[in-house]
C-alpha cells in the first residue's frame, strides 16, 4: 500500500512529538530533601529555603524534608545511594562529602552521586561567649601560643571538615602543629552554639547564621571570619581574621546531589528548577538572612567543581598533617 507525502510528513511529526514528550521529565510524587546533619544546622537551614522555593514551582506535587544525621553525612548519603535512578530523592552536600573520603572517614565519594547544583558559599566564623577573656583573633592565636591544648572548639558534622580545616590554618598561623588542637563534633552547627554559650566549650566554628543571632544579642562575641574581606549586610560588622593579621581565607559551599544514574531529561529538569528558584527575591532576601553568599552552578558546572576541590581539599589536609597515614 502506498502512503501519500502528506500522511508521511504527519507520521513524522506524531513520532518527533513523542519522542520529545517521553524526553521530558517532571517529578511524579513527593519530593524528599534528606539532610545530612541535624536539625538548626547550615545544612537543614538550606534544605529548608530551598524546600519553600521548590513548593511554589507548580511542577512539584509536594516537597518534605527529612533529617538523617550521623557519620558526618554518612547515613543521609548512604540512604540517597539506596535509590539508583530515582530523582525523587535529593540531599545536601557539603565539602564534607569529599573530606569524609580523602581522610577515610566514609567510602562515599561524590562520584557515586549525580550532582545537582551548588547553590551558595559560606564562610566560616569563630565565635565565642560574651564573657570569654578571649577578645579578638591576635588573643586566640597568643592563647594558642601559650598553651595549644587550653581551648576547646565547636563544630559540625565531621572531622576534617572546613571548620576544621580553618581552625589547622589558625595554628598553623600561630606556629602550632594543627593535630594539637582539641575538637569537639557536633550533630550540627546549632548544637555547638547551645555548647558554646553553655559554657562547656571554648569557641564556635562554623556558618554565621548560627552564631549571629546570639551576638546580635550580646550573648557572644565575634572573633574573627575567614573571609578574604568584609562582607555586605547583617555580616558587616564582622571582623576578617585577615584583618587581624591571621592567614585563614577558607569557604565551604553547599548544594544539593541525586542518587546515581538519573537520565538526562531528568537531569535537564533539575538544573532548570534549581536556576528558576535562585532567581526570584525570596532566594536574594534568603542569603541576605543567613549570611550566605551566591554562588550558582548547575549540573555540569557542579561536577567539573568537585574535581578540582577533591584534589585541592586533599592537598590541604595533608598540608595540615590531618590525613591518617596508611599501614
Amino acid at each position: 500500500m502506498r502512503v501519500s507525502k502528506a500522511v508521511c510528513g504527519w507520521m513524522a511529526w506524531c513520532i518527533i512529538a513523542s519522542a520529545a514528550s517521553a524526553q521530558e521529565w517532571k517529578p511524579a510524587r513527593n519530593v524528599d530533601i534528606v539532610v545530612a546533619s541535624g536539625a538548626s544546622g547550615s545544612s537543614d537551614r538550606t534544605a529548608r529555603v530551598l524546600q519553600k522555593l521548590l513548593q511554589a514551582n507548580p511542577a512539584f506535587p509536594s516537597v518534605s524534608v527529612t533529617n538523617r544525621p550521623g557519620g558526618g553525612g554518612t547515613v543521609a548519603w548512604t540512604f540517597v545511594v539506596q535509590h539508583p535512578g530515582d530523582p525523587h530523592f535529593i540531599a545536601t552536600f557539603s565539602p564534607t562529602m569529599l573530606t569524609n573520603h580523602v581522610l577515610g572517614v566514609g567510602k562515599l565519594n561524590y562520584t557515586e552521586f549525580t550532582p545537582l547544583s551548588i547553590l551558595l558559599r559560606e564562610y566560616v566564623l569563630l565565635t565565642v561567649r560574651a564573657d570569654s577573656p578571649l577578645t579578638s583573633g591576635q588573643a586566640l592565636v597568643e592563647r594558642i601560643r601559650a598553651d595549644p591544648t587550653s581551648l576547646s572548639f565547636a563544630f559540625a558534622a565531621s572531622p576534617g571538615n572546613h571548620n576544621h580545616i580553618v581552625i589547622g590554618m589558625i595554628y598553623k598561623a600561630a606556629g602550632v602543629d594543627p593535630k594539637k588542637a582539641k575538637v569537639v563534633i557536633q550533630k550540627s552547627g546549632g548544637d555547638g552554639a547551645i555548647a558554646v554559650l553553655g559554657g562547656h566549650i571554648d569557641v564556635l566554628v562554623g556558618a554565621p547564621a548560627n552564631a549571629l543571632p546570639h551576638i546580635q544579642s550580646g550573648k557572644a562575641r565575634a572573633i574573627g571570619i575567614s573571609a578574604p574581606q568584609r562582607q555586605a549586610g547583617v555580616q558587616a560588622a564582622l571582623p576578617t581574621l585577615k584583618e587581624q593579621g591571621i592567614d585563614a581565607i577558607f569557604f565551604s559551599w553547599r548544594g544539593f546531589v541525586a542518587p546515581k544514574g538519573l537520565t538526562p531529561a531528568q537531569i535537564a529538569f533539575w538544573d532548570q528548577a534549581f536556576a528558576k528558584a535562585v532567581q526570584g527575591e525570596d532566594w536574594k532576601q534568603d542569603v541576605e538572612t543567613n549570611a550566605w553568599a551566591e554562588d550558582f552552578m548547575g549540573n555540569a558546572a557542579t561536577r567539573k567543581h568537585l574535581d578540582s576541590e577533591y584534589e585541592l581539599l586533599k592537598g590541604m589536609l595533608g598540608d595540615l598533617g590531618v590525613i591518617p597515614e596508611k599501614r
